[in-house]
Parts: structure tokens; C-alpha cells; sequence
């Protein structure tokens, strides 16, 4: 059986072209005596828009690796995947992000709630979780109403990871389940609750990417209380540990963390309930490795620059048409954005100092970092003259990506 190892790191590629210098990153960290091992992330909506197949993720991944001579794991990730459009994945991934999240609230009928409480009579009273400050409160009603609203979505995942299996064989993938994108955090009741029901669908889930508190916007800080974070993940990884003394779920389950790239305000919280209870956790950067591809182009100079103006300024031009499908993730005031005219005399600088995400740099810029991050569209359209472009740049955009998966995510997060 495949099995995720304790520290995964997703690194999200938009154009393929960054797996070795995301790569080094994780062999720095293994030289610092931390065992971090990545996964390439792509979603459906990614793939669509930039016009590329799962197949290139899987090509790059293990030409990086060859070419590196990475020795440990490493995995494809068919990222926030549905039983829609899983189907171009199955050849190339290992790795599966089951988005059920929609089917959160779908109606259940009382026949299968009934059988749920059947199944789990434990969950009509408290029950004595270990590392939490008080019992879970539970009762036949609150259940009720909790499975009420989670069933269909953990009935979905049993469907999609058994058509999944059906093609791969069982235990040849890594199973990740996502209902991050809800509009409410789930408690840890309702995430009991939720792992019970997975473990009733016989879904070997390794990762489990829940919604914390907090606004995860793309590409920027932590927006919440950072301490309220700290207790909802500690108490998380607690139930997790319950869920799989209890209800037989893989022993290397963990927390998943999505739009986890850059939150640098919680990554102390994220560390702290790591050494603590010597639980795992498998954080998804994403987008961050994009934005040091234009930092990189800028960085560089001359055409390399020319070209990142050129990319936000048509960012800027057609900004709200690429916000739209991220509304929930984003937060951009239009008038903090600089005017593209501005950007156009700028110097390589000015432009990474706004863009490079360095809270105590006075020209940093989040609303503009934002707008680029949703950006990677304007680029896909450029083709083969951006694709060139990074290759002509290959040492600054490489050295950025290396940097910024390193120093300020890997060496944060992770406990030796």
C-alpha cells in the first residue's frame, strides 16, 4: 500500500517548468535533517485553463526526480478532483484530492441516519477524547443533525474513491478528502462525525483538508485570530488520533492544509501542535511557486521584466473577470492596486519588492500579489513566448522558487 510519509509539502507548478528547483527544496530540508516530501498539485480548473494534461505534472515530477536523484517519495496529485472530471487524472496521478465539499447539506434521509446512529451508538453521549481540554458534547440530536449535513458528502468520497480504486487498485494511491470550501469551519464534533462516516465508506483516507477558521486568501497572510487557529488544529489533530484507535482509519492520517502557502502568521501555531503531539501534516502551497516565476522574470531584467509588467497589466485590464471564480479566496480593493502605467516605470526593484511577499518591506503590496496570483491565465495565453521566457531566466526564477519553498514554508513548518 502506498502510504504518505509523516511531512508532505504540495507544491502547485502552474507551466511545469519548476519541479527541480521545488525539488531542492526538499532536499535542503533533508540535509537539515528534515524529512519533507512533495507532492505535485494540479487541479481540473488548472489544467483547463492553462491547456496542459496530468500527464505533465507526472513527466516533470519524474524527470526532476531523476534528474535530482531524489531517492525518497514523492507523489501527483489530481487536485480537488470530482467524479466529473477525475477521469483524466487516473493514468498519470497517485495522489487524489476528493472535493466533496459541495455535497456538504445535500439532503439524507432518515433511514441512513438512523443506520449511522446504529453503527455509532458512541455518539449519542460525550465522549472523552485525549488531548482535549473537555469531553465532545454529543447527544442523539446533535448527531442528528451533524450527520444530516455530512453523510451525502462522505457518501460521495466512498463513490469517487471506489470508482478511483476500481482503475488503480487498491492501495496504489493516496487518498486525500477536502471540504475546505465551505463557508463555515467545521468543530471538532462535526469533524468526528465526518471521519466515522469516511471510515463507514471504507475509504483509506491518509489526509483530511477540513475548513479552519480564518480567511485563507491566495498567496497572502493568515487573515483570523491566530490562537483560535492554534486551539482548532490542536484539537483537530486529536480527533484524528481518536477517529483511528476508534474507527480502524489509516494510522498516518493527518491534517491537510489548503491555500496553506504563505500563511506565515499561523505557521508558528501549525509547529508548536506538531511537536506537541508528534502528528503530521501535509501543507498545499500552490500558487506561491507561479508568483516566484514572475518575480524571477523581473528579477532578471530586460525582457524578463518587460514581460511581468505585460502580465500585470493585462491582470489589471481584465481583473475582474480573473477574480470571479476566486471571490472566496481573495480580498482586493481596486484602489490600492497600482495603475499599469506606474508598474511600466518601475525598475526590477520596485517590482519585487511590491510583488515578494515581505510584510516588513514598506512598498509590499498584497492586493497586487493577489491580483497576480489568480493572474497565471493572462500567461497561459502568451504561450510559447512565456514558456520561452522562463527558460531564458531558468537561474533568477529557479533560485526564487528554491528560496521561497524553502526558507520561509518548509523551514517554518516543519519540526526536526
Amino acid at each position: 500500500m502506498l502510504t504518505l510519509d509523516k511531512y508532505s509539502i504540495g507544491v502547485g507548478d502552474r507551466f511545469a517548468h519548476q519541479a527541480r528547483p521545488q525539488l531542492a527544496a526538499c532536499m535542503k530540508a533533508s540535509e537539515k535533517g528534515v524529512d519533507v516530501v512533495p507532492v505535485w498539485n494540479k487541479s481540473y480548473r488548472e489544467h483547463s485553463i492553462v491547456g496542459s494534461e496530468p500527464m505533465s505534472a507526472r513527466n516533470a515530477a519524474d524527470q526532476a526526480v531523476a534528474s535530482l536523484g531524489w531517492k525518497r517519495n514523492y507523489f501527483v496529485d489530481a487536485d480537488h478532483i470530482n467524479i466529473d472530471n477525475v477521469g483524466g487524472f487516473l493514468d498519470a496521478c497517485d495522489f487524489y484530492t476528493i472535493d466533496v465539499a459541495s455535497a456538504i447539506s445535500s439532503p439524507v434521509g432518515l433511514a441512513e441516519i438512523a443506520a449511522f446512529l446504529r453503527r455509532h451508538p458512541e455518539m449519542t453521549r460525550s465522549i472523552e477524547v485525549p488531548g482535549l481540554d473537555a469531553p465532545v458534547h454529543l447527544s442523539s440530536e446533535t448527531t442528528m443533525r451533524m450527520a444530516s449535513k455530512y453523510l451525502c458528502a462522505a457518501s460521495e468520497a466512498g463513490r469517487i474513491y471506489r470508482h478511483i480504486e476500481s482503475h488503480k487498485g487498491a492501495g496504489n494511491f493516496i487518498t486525500e478528502v477536502s471540504m475546505d470550501e465551505t463557508d463555515l469551519p467545521q468543530t471538532p464534533p462535526e469533524l468526528l462525525i465526518i471521519l466515522a462516516a469516511i471510515a463507514d465508506e471504507h475509504i483509506p483516507v491518509q489526509t483530511i483538508a477540513p475548513k479552519f477558521t480564518g480567511r485563507f486568501n491566495k498567496g497572502v497572510d493568515y487573515e483570523g485570530d491566530a490562537a483560535q487557529f492554534e486551539r482548532e488544529f490542536s484539537s483537530d489533530i486529536a480527533v484524528i488520533a481518536y477517529a483511528v484507535s476508534h474507527y480502524g482509519l489509516p494510522a498516518n492520517l493527518k491534517l491537510s492544509v489548503h491555500s496553506g502557502s504563505d500563511k506565515f502568521s499561523i505557521y508558528p501555531a501549525i509547529r508548536r501542535s506538531l511537536e506537541k503531539s508528534g502528528a503530521g501534516v501535509h501543507l498545499k502551497t500552490a500558487g506561491t511557486t507561479w508568483l516566484e516565476e514572475i518575480i524571477g522574470l523581473a528579477e532578471a531584467g530586460g525582457d524578463g521584466l518587460a514581460l511581468a509588467k505585460q502580465v500585470y497589466a493585462e491582470a489589471f485590464a481584465n481583473r475582474e473577470a480573473l477574480c470571479a471564480p476566486y471571490a472566496a479566496v481573495i480580498d482586493i480593493d481596486p484602489a490600492r492596486l497600482p495603475e499599469p502605467t506606474q508598474v511600466e516605470g518601475w525598475t526590477s526593484q520596485e517590482f519585487t519588492n511590491a510583488l515578494r511577499h515581505d510584510s516588513s518591506c514598506p512598498a509590499y503590496n498584497p492586493r497586487m500579489r493577489q491580483l497576480l496570483h489568480v493572474g497565471y491565465k493572462v500567461a497561459a495565453k502568451m504561450g510559447a513566448r512565456y514558456l520561452d521566457m522562463l527558460e531564458a531566466c531558468e537561474e533568477s526564477i529557479a533560485r526564487n522558487v528554491t528560496l521561497n519553498l524553502y526558507e520561509r514554508h518548509i523551514a517554518r513548518v516543519f519540526p526536526s
